[in-house]
């Protein structure tokens, strides 16, 4: 292989490179955006959001190879510094072994490399991440549209699939904002019958609700999605796939992870998700949208 060979060679392999860690983004991205994102009632906030930050890697990812495949130097100068930045940026785990590296290994292909058949290029840098991101999008976005929200954020008797509670109403048993699974619980005792104040004593009205009552009162479309919580496999399955609505979810808050009574043991106890799944996590963590809703037995 001669030096004109070799050159293409690197050209072409850093394309084919960057395509994929930017379509891997894509997906992860856009999906993202709909699981986790999408939850402010205007329209123009949610683009804002989705990116400015769900899809900002993989439009960052594009944008550098467009540069870099009509001026390979001074793409390969831009693949460095984002490169850089990166670790930096992210330290160590994930951020620097799916952005940081990538973007070193292809700033030297691109300082070496040349390509001759540059709208080619072009088009393999950009269809792909773009046609995941409508693709995928177009089939969230109709999903999250469909969402079923009534508004009210006062204490709801949901009853069916074996189950009767009381959950709490918007506030304090009903938080919009992350907490630990300690101090989840320990809202929850101290929580008022109306469920709007945290008092000084331990009153035990109020507790979390236990994996398998969480998943029997989840719901679709205002009805009942049939949850079944099989604690020896630790699986949730359901006759329909439940969504982030009413009555038991705010469509509109950040919050979609909601602490269970259930202990894995001294260090992790179960989350559930609102499309239903279930997963151990450390009592200590407390992100933004990992909150909880307390419950009490209905009454008659």
């Amino acid at each position: 292989m001669n030096k004109e060979q070799a050159r293409k060679t690197s050209g072409w392999a850093a394309i084919v490179i960057a395509g994929f860690f930017a379509s891997a983004w894509a997906f992860w991205g856009i999906v993202e955006n709909f699981h986790e994102g999408w939850y402010f009632r205007s329209l123009g906030q949610n683009i804002v959001l989705m990116f400015g930050q769900y899809l900002a890697i993989p439009i960052l990812f594009t944008a550098a190879t467009a540069v870099s495949i009509m001026r390979p130097r001074a793409g390969s100068l831009i693949h460095l510094a984002a490169g850089v930045l990166a670790v930096i940026f992210f330290g160590r785990g994930a951020g620097v072994l799916f952005i940081g590296i990538p973007f070193v290994g292809l700033a030297l292909l691109y300082w070496f490399g040349k390509f001759d058949r540059k709208k080619l290029a072009g088009i393999l840098a950009v269809g792909p991440p773009l046609l995941i991101i409508l693709g995928f999008g177009t089939f969230q976005a109709m999903r999250v549209a469909g969402r079923f929200h009534d508004d009210v954020a006062g204490a709801r008797r949901i009853e069916g699939n074996g189950v009767a509670l009381t959950w709490a109403p918007a506030g304090p048993g009903w938080p919009d904002a992350g907490t630990t699974w300690e101090n989840a619980v320990f809202v929850c005792s101290h929580l008022s019958e109306d469920g709007m104040t945290v008092t000084d004593k331990e009153l035990n009205v109020w507790r979390l609700p236990t994996v398998d009552e969480a998943v029997r009162s989840m719901v679709r479309h205002g009805v009942n999605a049939g949850g079944a919580w099989n604690g020896a496999a630790k699986t949730a399955s359901y006759k329909k796939q439940p969504d982030k609505e009413s009555p038991l979810w705010n469509a509109y808050s950040k919050v979609i992870y909601w602490w269970t009574a259930d202990e894995v043991d001294a260090r992790r106890a179960y989350i559930v998700v609102y499309n239903g799944t279930v997963w151990p996590r450390l009592k200590t963590l407390q992100p933004a949208y990992l909150a909880f809703r307390a419950v009490r037995q209905a009454k008659p």
